[in-house]
């Protein structure tokens, strides 16, 4: 092993947390099942980083090899969402594999690219980038993962000379037209995926909302508790068609960017400027989409969810542009992407 391949491997197992270990070795095919059983789990990350190396010597590894462990632990890095647009042809694995590091291979020089295809049908890419003069850096790779046959790629923000590259191969490659920033940006890939390809349970309007489940609790007022429970009732059902029902995808943050007339009639000031009043406003959480449900359910937020809330999980986004829909104080302001 050179020192690239050892400095990469430290690094992982660095990285990786100590109740995820085993599992992600047993995923990686490159130690046999004697090796894998040698290694003891209770021991320190120092004295497992040195078994491990001492293992990967023993079967000459190379940083190809621990390329590809590091692939089997990416799934919570943090990725970035583009949407390829416009007409394209169905492309297979094959096809795309080969034309992919043909295109990227043709615009650098130096340029390392493993592709592996996983289970749930997703193509990841890993891409260590190197120039004209140096070789493939590894320790500072760029992964995108494909989903054939749809418009979607995630992907690790790569640098602004890598990303006209990267996105000029992915289009070759696929056929398609162009490539579009999607504004759409988080810690899970599981996340991203599940909102755009709306895989979690969805809540449509209803006239007929289904009645709250019976609590133990003293009853004062039949009355009273009759038009709470409606209210209650009413604002969960709004909560849910605005974000969904169930276990929702974790995502993080949500992005406010505001370019709009200020409006305050007591601040003539701020007021007469011409040029748009700009702040930025964002929501964190570490399950942002179930933060605003249990908001608007529980009254804390009110109800009809604002659009503005309300567009994360309905245009998949979130990062948004607000500007004002036209001159004038009166004007509305809706959320749009520039």
């Amino acid at each position: 092993m050179d020192n690239t391949a050892k400095r990469l491997l430290q690094r992982l197992v660095r990285r990786i947390p100590s109740q995820m270990l085993k599992t992600t070795l047993d995923k990686w095919s490159r130690l046999t099942a004697a090796q894998r059983q040698s290694m003891d789990y209770t021991e320190s990350k120092w004295a497992l980083t040195e078994k491990l190396l001492a293992i990967c010597e023993e079967n000459e590894l190379t940083v190809k090899h621990i390329a590809e462990l590091e692939m089997i632990r990416k799934s919570s890095e943090v990725t970035y969402y583009y949407h390829i647009l416009y007409d394209a042809h169905s492309v297979e694995l094959t096809q795309f594999k080969e034309q992919f590091k043909s295109h990227l291979s043709e615009l650098i020089r130096h340029v390392s690219i493993k592709i592996k295809k996983h289970t749930d049908e997703a193509v990841w890419i890993r891409i260590a980038w190197g120039d004209t003069f140096s070789r493939p850096n590894h320790l500072k790779p760029t992964y995108v993962v494909h989903y054939l046959q749809t418009p979607y790629v995630f992907l690790t923000s790569p640098t602004s000379k890598q990303k006209p590259l990267l996105s000029q191969a992915l289009v070759l490659s696929t056929r398609y037209q162009a490539i579009k920033d999607a504004n759409l940006s988080g810690r899970k890939l599981t996340a991203i995926r599940d909102l755009l390809m709306k895989q979690y349970l969805q809540v449509f309007p209803t006239k007929f909302p289904s009645p709250l489940a019976e609590r133990n609790c003293v009853v004062s007022n039949l009355h009273i508790e009759k038009e709470q429970a409606g209210s209650a009732a009413n604002r969960h059902q709004m909560a849910c068609e605005a974000f969904g029902d169930g276990i929702l995808p974790q995502l993080q943050s949500a992005v406010y960017k505001l370019e709009t007339k200020f409006r305050d009639h007591t601040n003539k000031t701020m007021t007469e400027r011409d040029e748009p009043f700009k702040c930025v406003v964002k929501f964190a959480s570490t399950n942002l989409l179930e933060s605003l449900r249990h908001s608007a359910s529980s009254g804390v937020a009110s109800t009809p969810v604002t659009p503005l809330l309300s567009s994360v999980p309905l245009k998949g986004k979130n990062y948004f542009v607000i500007t004002d829909n036209g001159p004038g104080p009166s004007s509305q302001m809706k959320p749009s992407q520039k």
